[in-house]
């Protein structure tokens, strides 16, 4: 198990290296001049064309791209063109607020999805099963925005039960939650229902409800234990995407995180902290999915097994 760790921690680092080659290329293809950003528009050329030679500018691409991963590979990330601070302080900063909206919009999903595919399972064709089927497709096909957009007019501005922007207290993060989750959550809601109604079928259920078991032992100890690893995998890559995938509900709830960062230095070509926060987030990403591997196996005794012969 151990090994197959340290094996993973080393693929990690050719994924955030080859992450950093492919944002570094993008980067230098979009238009922008960093120099101009940084001194401004009125700046002579003569000062613009030293500020470049200063910050290597003017080298081959590959010279900046390697110049780059070796001050990585040192700890110096590179400071921001726009408030020439260090780029991980910027990061560092807003990755909490992030973290907290991802966790709460996965544990949403999770309270609200996974009893619920339960239940479709056991009652299957109930009027309880198309409720929650029917109900799983309009929240998988409703855009996050536009989902946020409906919560904020009824929930902030008509009942003011919550704020429709900031992150002043944990109320304020249940909206943009609430919003993040509801796709992983119609996602959870189906592949729950699908893979316990398979689980249901097997011989060793039928031998277990033979010998007198109970029908509520049945479903929590046989069942949804063995239900539960393609779950866990949906809930592992979505958590990955959320660290992520924030932008678009930062920008709708106004939230100080990761993805408004990202935004804006994309916008003003603020090339080291799109480097800095796109590779976090890789990193993150991948944690994330080793985590989950490592869950497999405390769940699977088979999957252990498996990882200790390899």
């Amino acid at each position: 198990m151990g090994k197959y760790i340290l094996q993973r921690l080393g693929m990690m680092v050719f994924v955030v290296l080859g992450i950093s080659f492919i944002i570094f290329v993008i980067m230098s293809l979009t238009p922008g001049n960093p120099a101009i950003l940084i001194l401004g528009q009125s700046a002579s050329p003569d000062q613009i064309a030293a500020l470049e030679e200063k910050m290597g500018l003017n080298n081959p691409f590959f010279v900046r791209y390697f110049d780059y991963i070796g001050n990585m590979l040192h700890g110096d990330f590179g400071n921001s063109y726009l408030t020439g601070l260090p780029v991980f302080d910027d990061i560092f900063s807003r990755f909490p607020t992030t973290l907290k909206l991802s966790a709460l919009a996965m544990f949403f999903a999770a309270l609200v999805g996974i009893p619920v595919g339960v239940i479709s399972a056991i009652r299957q064709y109930s009027f309880v099963d198309a409720i929650s089927t029917t109900l799983a497709l309009l929240f998988a096909s409703i855009p996050n925005f536009v989902l946020g957009l409906i919560l904020m007019l009824v929930f902030s501005l008509n009942l003011h039960m919550f704020p429709a922007t900031g992150v002043q207290s944990f109320a304020s993060y249940v909206l943009p939650a609430l919003t993040l989750s509801a796709m992983t959550m119609a996602t959870l809601v189906r592949m729950t229902r699908s893979t316990m109604l398979e689980v249901l079928k097997q011989d060793y259920i039928r031998t277990a409800r033979s010998k007198g078991a109970t029908e509520r032992s049945i479903v929590l100890t046989h069942a949804l234990r063995n239900a539960l690893l393609p779950v866990i995998t949906v809930i592992g890559v979505d958590f990955g995407y959320l660290l992520g995938g924030t932008v678009v509900i930062e920008s709708v709830f106004s939230i100080p995180g990761i993805g408004t960062l990202l935004i804006t230095a994309i916008r003003m070509k603020d090339t080291p902290v799109v480097m800095a926060a796109i590779m976090f987030v890789t990193l993150a990403y991948s944690l994330v999915n080793l985590t989950v591997d490592i869950i497999y196996a405390f769940i699977d005794p088979r999957i252990k097994s498996q990882y200790e012969k390899r």
